[in-house]
């Protein structure tokens, strides 16, 4: 069987870039209310026909943008936001150059762009704007084309370019506001997703580790519990123990110790990749279940425990080791803390399967919940506990599903494990092999 591989992507290049998208449109609908205010209402002659072209244009561009963020699912690149920038710069400057050059008071926009270019881009890039928008400047000085206003610098607010100054300033101040603070926002959780992956990079090499002393632990173990085993098989015959029934049953129940022992390596060398004689086999859920609960019954000093099986119409899987003893881990932690009752509830959601423990013990502590998986982290107050729901996360995780707690508000504490059927089916299943 095969595991998903978690494909985690850094999506705030593509964040930035619906930010710029959202920023032109609010850009071709405000010149388009200038040019028309400005023509209409205050008798400016503007090459309309020109600038409305160039606004087509930049309609076009941005139309194209959006559709590469749906159809291409790829990051986008620091080049991709600076030509964006760099388009925005230009038809900009094409604009003002038709519409008073240098002495258009909504210039200042320049600046918008350049706060933009320092947070969105790579210095380099940054520093390109800076250039572009400065020598746009130098450019609209000489080849812009000016506008016929009355020089009413005198009449403070009631100036016409005092007033287009008061629009540029009030524009600038809260679309920055606006857009920096969303800009921020995403490398916030861009920040945030990076920590939680170092964390889990961290928690997997720690898993590593510890399998790695668990394999040799279990190469060490597998010869001297192999000799116990040869040796109480030899007593059982000699006649000194089969006359005495007590030593007899005695013995017994030590090779059903050193059986168990065996098993319990087998399943650790299995799970590493490295099967004494065993091998993963197609089974069912409902058999694999079954098998589970029958074993953990059979080892645990169960009292009262009840087995709900609501998954419905069966489905075939891989036995998996790995999964088998994280149920198992469940089922202890459970049994270890509840007063008399523990309950499995197997069912299924969508392509997922399920399965949700209970126990009616005194419950997960807020702390607990919070730090829920994390290495040695555990109510149980010992050295070295905490590992038992920190392994059950991991596996999990890296089958695609999760584990999740909580407090019931009768009373008692729930696990619920969730794992994709995907990711239990064995290979040749998932490839649709005969």
């Amino acid at each position: 069987m095969t595991a998903p591989v978690p494909t985690e992507l850094d999506a705030t290049g593509r964040k930035n870039m619906q930010q710029l998208i959202q920023l032109r449109w609010i850009a071709v609908l405000g010149q388009i209310g200038t040019i028309l205010v400005a023509n209409l209402l205050f008798k400016v002659a503007l090459p309309v026909h020109y600038m409305l072209a160039i606004l087509a244009g930049l309609v076009v561009f941005n139309g194209l943008s959006m559709l590469r963020l749906k159809w291409v699912r790829r990051q986008v690149s620091n080049g991709e936001l600076f030509l964006a920038l760099l388009v925005d710069v230009v038809t900009f400057t094409l604009q003002l150059c038709l519409s008073g050059g240098a002495t258009n008071p909504f210039i200042f926009l320049y600046l918008l762009q350049v706060v933009l270019a320092a947070v969105l881009l790579e210095a380099w890039s940054t520093w390109l704007i800076v250039l572009v928008t400065a020598a746009g400047f130098v450019w609209l000085e000489f080849a812009g084309q000016p506008l016929t206003l009355p020089p009413d610098y005198e009449r403070g607010p009631f100036s016409l370019y005092i007033q287009g100054m008061l629009i540029c300033f009030v524009l600038n101040a809260v679309l920055l506001v606006i857009f920096i603070n969303r800009i921020t926002r995403n490398r916030r959780e861009r920040d945030e997703r990076l920590a939680s992956l170092r964390q889990r990079a961290a928690e997997e090499e720690h898993i590593v580790r510890m399998g790695l002393l668990a394999s040799g632990a279990a190469h060490e173990l597998g010869t001297p519990l192999s000799t116990l085993a040869v040796i109480l098989g030899d007593w059982r015959h000699m006649p000194v123990f089969k006359g005495d029934a007590d030593l007899d049953q005695e013995i017994a129940e030590m090779q059903t110790q050193v059986q168990r022992c065996k098993s319990i390596v087998s399943g650790i060398l299995l799970s590493a990749g490295e099967a004494r004689g065993e091998s993963s086999a197609e089974t069912t859920v409902h058999a694999f279940l079954d098998d589970i609960i029958q074993e953990w019954r059979r080892t645990r000093p169960v009292r009262d425990f009840a087995y709900y099986n609501e998954f419905g119409e069966d489905v075939d899987i891989a036995s998996d080791s790995a999964i088998k003893q994280s149920l198992h881990n469940v089922l202890d932690n459970a049994l270890e803390a509840s007063r008399q009752r523990v309950s499995l509830t197997a069912r299924r959601r969508g392509d997922e399967l399920v399965l949700t423990v209970s126990d009616d013990g005194p419950g997960f502590s807020d702390a607990m919940l919070a730090r829920l998986g994390r290495p040695y982290h555990s109510t149980k107050g010992r050295a070295g506990s905490g590992l038992g729901l920190f392994l059950v996360v991991n596996v999990a995780r890296t089958l695609g599903g999760g584990l999740e707690a909580r407090n019931r508000p009768q009373g008692g504490a729930e696990v619920t494990l969730s794992l994709p059927l995907d990711s239990l089916m064995l290979e040749d299943a998932q490839q649709g092999d005969p």
